[in-house]
């Protein structure tokens, strides 16, 4: 099996970000006169961009929207529907949690990472309800200053006029507090918050949205810059992921620059189709420019003895051609019927490609069409010897040893063997891998939107130490946004 060609990676080693998810995974991965609604043009009033059940005027404290401060002990009854988010929805905020994970807020319910089921957010934000039944939040953000070591890594809610600070999902004592007393400067009532560390912001920030209003938030000095930033979509969430930052509206988005607001590009584009698993594409999606930035995990990736590379992802897979410098995208049922989506591992060996999917092994011929080998799927135990999920799995050019990944190990399947049984055991320090690949440039081990690369497979064994972070969707896909 060949290593990606050399032409996908770019020289320029790219170090984890400190909101990067990958690499946390893989370790254990106003002032006066802007009184409220008084900061928009005519016609934009401040609230009106909210989903219906969010204008700012049902949910002041005291009143009976989703914001009144309730007694302890009330009942916790939550009337929030439980929402699909590949059907397109408005997010009412979005936030990393200390491990990286993305989490995004709707109504009384959150999803954590890019694809699964919502949950009731007041399952992993308990004490939200010891103060008032959550019925959404405003903005939330992840402090992210190492200067301040006592709310470095919080979370922050904001609700109306209040402030919730969380460390480990735990509420810190003496909160909820009104927003003046810990953000003294920033406004109530708020749209979006996003944190900004320094090199990106001129210090460790925190970048409060309101209508049009962006209010730089200086953690040190506790210092407020105000600007106008009319020419950005009215933000429901802000977000911060591999150094970029994004502007939720609706059900797209638009990267803006930190310090200035300035949008560069072509957007807005659908959040479906970057930021969540969502197998059908909207009408306007284009399947490539998508699969190529998506932040979503990958599936698998290998590449087949004629040169070729495959990188899988849901329902769909990129091809990049042997001698090409560009990627398409392709429904995996197009090619693999049998498969349909979501594989698991994949790996070439003898040309042919050996495709994992749950407890099955389904090998397919290579060539200008992929054929089903007669017999299969196999159950993997028979297969290869092993038991259990598999999580990754490549081989090495030229050799006949199946690497296969499970949890914090690997095991090593001699492919020339009969029977074939797993004949040796490396311990990872990675939490979960999701793709692995290796070939004459080394190994490649990929963990969410991150790639870490090995001289050799020796080396990856015997390192103590994680090696630098790559940014798939730029170092191998060729992505800038």
């Amino acid at each position: 099996m060949r290593l990606l060609p050399g032409t996908l990676c770019l020289c320029l080693a790219l170090a984890l970000s400190q909101a990067a998810p990958s690499h946390h995974d893989i370790q254990k991965d106003k002032p006066a006169g802007h009184e409220q609604g008084a900061h928009k043009p005519a016609g934009q009033e401040h609230g009106a961009h909210k989903p219906a059940g969010h204008e700012h005027d049902k949910h002041k404290p005291g009143g009976s929207g989703h914001g009144a401060h309730k007694p302890q002990g009330h009942d916790h009854e939550h009337h929030g529907a439980v929402h699909e988010r590949c059907e397109g929805i408005e997010f009412d905020a979005v936030a990393v949690n200390e491990e990286g994970i993305p989490y995004f807020f709707k109504g009384d319910h959150l999803w954590k990472g890019f694809h699964g089921n919502s949950e009731l957010s007041n399952k992993t934000f308990k004490e939200l309800d010891d103060h008032h039944h959550l019925g959404h939040v405003d903005a939330a953000f992840r402090m992210h200053s190492k200067d301040n070591q006592h709310d470095h890594d919080h979370i922050f809610f904001f609700l109306n006029d209040h402030v919730f600070s969380f460390y480990n999902h735990s509420l810190e004592k003496g909160y909820p507090k009104k927003i003046e007393d810990v953000f003294p400067g920033i406004p109530h009532n708020l749209d979006a918050a996003v944190e900004c560390p320094k090199g990106e912001c001129v210090q460790d920030s925190v970048i409060f949205i309101r209508g049009d209003e962006a209010y730089h938030y200086d953690i040190k000095d506790k210092k407020v810059d105000e600007s106008k930033w009319a020419h950005l979509p009215n933000c429901t969430s802000a977000f911060r992921w591999l150094e970029h930052y994004y502007c939720f509206h609706g059900n797209t988005f638009t990267k803006f620059h930190p310090v200035t607001g300035t949008v560069t590009g072509k957007y807005p584009k659908d959040a479906r189709d970057y930021f969540m698993r969502c197998h059908k594409f909207g009408k306007d999606s284009n399947h490539t420019e998508r699969e190529t930035c998506s932040r979503v995990h990958l599936d698998a990736v290998t590449s087949d003895d004629a040169g070729n590379v495959y990188a899988f992802r849901g329902h769909h897979y990129l091809e990049q051609k042997a001698g090409s410098d560009t990627w398409e995208a392709h429904p995996i049922e197009k090619t693999w019927k049998k498969l349909h989506s979501e594989v698991d591992a994949v790996f070439s060996y003898n040309n042919h490609l050996y495709m994992i999917k749950d407890d099955n092994i389904y090998v397919y011929s290579v060539g200008d069409t992929h054929k089903l080998l007669d017999g299969y799927p196999k159950p993997v135990s028979k297969e290869l010897g092993i038991k259990g999920h598999v999580d990754a799995a490549f081989v090495c050019a030229d050799h006949h040893i199946a690497h296969i990944i499970q949890g914090q190990k690997m095991y090593d399947v001699d492919l020339a063997a009969n029977p074939r049984a797993v004949k040796n055991e490396v311990p990872l320090h990675f939490k979960k891998v999701d793709a692995g690949t290796c070939g004459p440039e080394g190994v490649k081990i990929m963990v969410g939107s991150h790639y870490y690369q090995y001289e050799s497979l020796k080396v990856m064994a015997a390192s103590k130490i994680l090696p630098e972070a790559h940014k798939i969707s730029l170092e191998l896909f060729g992505c800038d946004h």
